[in-house]
């Protein structure tokens, strides 16, 4: 384990690493947009590795296991625009209100995160403008880009959970997240629970709330956009094979719901 001290440096992410945000379809006509705000699991390389061992590294603790694959296989069966996030939620998580102590997190499960003690105001600051002030700053002018040319846009954040969790196991396989909108949860709800063998979860197993969550609220409610999040249980999406089947069946619902949702926006 290494960590690295970036010092009082606001310049987090040099020229020669990775951008923060990844897009793909960028300009689609489709009205799904896809988010996706734990994608992947990289750390700048000023920061080392957090002082975590590599093993904890590519757990559910630092990115959304197999989320990434969904999402782009989602995203190219459904010609839709995906904006995601490269960095790991170790570093900064873009999901979390940047006041939450999950935001820069201390200890995940039970992972401690040596690397985020004693963080100064200017290394905090550092990480939100490199990762999460990109991310969120795009998805902002892409909707409204949208809104301004008037395209209809569902808000569809992509996300996966872990199978047991504080010693608990989840028994669903997928679920919706949402608060407010009542458009495209409930249409996802009897879809995927016309799918033969799933156990599905209404608002399983999360909630979404303002004190946890920040892009549904930020973005979707925010903006008076449909929206919901997704969830997908990670043992079914660790390999390929299943990222493709559940980007198969999760294009296929939502081609079927589309128009419904276009005559509810436009109504």
């Amino acid at each position: 384990m290494n960590i690295h001290d970036t010092g009082t440096s606001s310049l987090l992410l040099g020229s020669e690493e990775v951008p923060p945000v990844l897009e793909k379809n960028t300009g689609s006509a489709s009205p799904f947009l896809l988010i996706c705000d734990h994608y992947g699991r990289l750390i700048p390389r000023g920061l080392g590795d957090l002082g975590v061992p590599q093993s904890e590294l590519t757990r559910h603790i630092a990115w959304d296991v197999g989320i990434a694959g969904v999402a782009e296989g989602l995203a190219m069966r459904l010609g839709a625009q995906l904006i995601a996030q490269r960095y790991s939620r170790l570093v900064i998580d873009c999901n979390r209100p940047l006041d939450a102590a999950s935001s820069i997190p201390l200890i995940s499960e039970a992972t401690l995160i040596p690397g985020n003690e004693g963080l100064g105001r200017e290394a905090t600051r550092a990480r939100r403008t490199a990762i999460f002030d990109p991310y969120h700053r795009r998805i902002t002018e892409v909707i409204d880009q949208r809104l301004r040319e008037g395209q209809p846009t569902v808000l569809v954040s992509l996300h996966s959970f872990t199978p047991v969790y504080a010693g608990i196991a989840r028994p669903w396989h997928v679920g919706t997240l949402y608060r407010y909108d009542q458009n495209l949860p409930p249409l996802l709800l009897r879809h995927l629970r016309a799918e033969p063998g799933l156990t599905v979860g209404d608002n399983e197993p999360y909630a979404v709330r303002e004190d946890t969550d920040y892009s549904i609220p930020a973005h979707g409610e925010a903006r008076g956009l449909i929206n919901s999040g997704i969830e997908i249980r990670q043992d079914l999406i660790a390999e390929d094979a299943g990222q493709q089947q559940w980007a198969d069946r999760l294009a296929r619902i939502l081609s079927e719901i589309e128009n419904e949702l276009l005559a509810r926006i436009s109504a």
